[in-house]
């Protein structure tokens, strides 16, 4: 007989870095439609992101982030920014980027990844490409952090 026990898992904090309000609505809908419990923070761009990693201000009481996506093309400061600064921080370094962007470009992504980022993924084009790119992250990426969240706490 075999009986199927389920890890408890808590709400993934997964922090959105974007520009773009319809991208980023878009993104909250995709989510919507994922199995595992995600609670998506959006901040608008790169010196807000890095306020809300370092906890700064407004942010002092957050939880660090359990995945950042991260859009390249913003204002203030440039996703390779952020990414770099990330990764060169020991107390951010741990966290996984993925690069969500609508940047084809193969500067972007080689230096996105010399820059230590996880994972490249294009904006799909429409809403269906958008979802089944999150339902990739919901099959890859999200079950090691939750997995790796629990054994934490």
């Amino acid at each position: 007989m075999v009986i199927e026990t389920t890890k408890p898992t808590r709400v993934l904090d997964v922090l959105l870095v974007e520009d773009n309000h319809a991208d980023a609505v878009l993104a909250f809908e995709a989510f919507k439609n994922l199995k595992m419990p995600v609670d998506l923070i959006r901040v608008s761009d790169g010196e807000e992101a890095l306020a809300y990693l370092k906890k700064e201000n407004k942010y002092a009481e957050v939880r660090d982030p359990d995945l950042i996506l991260l859009d390249l093309n913003m204002p203030k400061k440039g996703g390779l920014e952020v990414l770099k600064e990330i990764k060169n921080d020991p107390k951010l370094k741990e966290i996984p980027v993925l690069v969500l962007t609508s940047s084809q470009s193969e500067e972007d992504m080689e230096n996105a990844y010399e820059f230590h980022a996880n994972f490249y993924i294009v904006k799909p084009a429409d809403f269906t490409g958008l979802c089944e790119a999150m339902k990739y992250l919901e099959e890859i990426w999200l079950p090691t952090l939750s997995q790796d969240s629990f054994e934490k706490s």
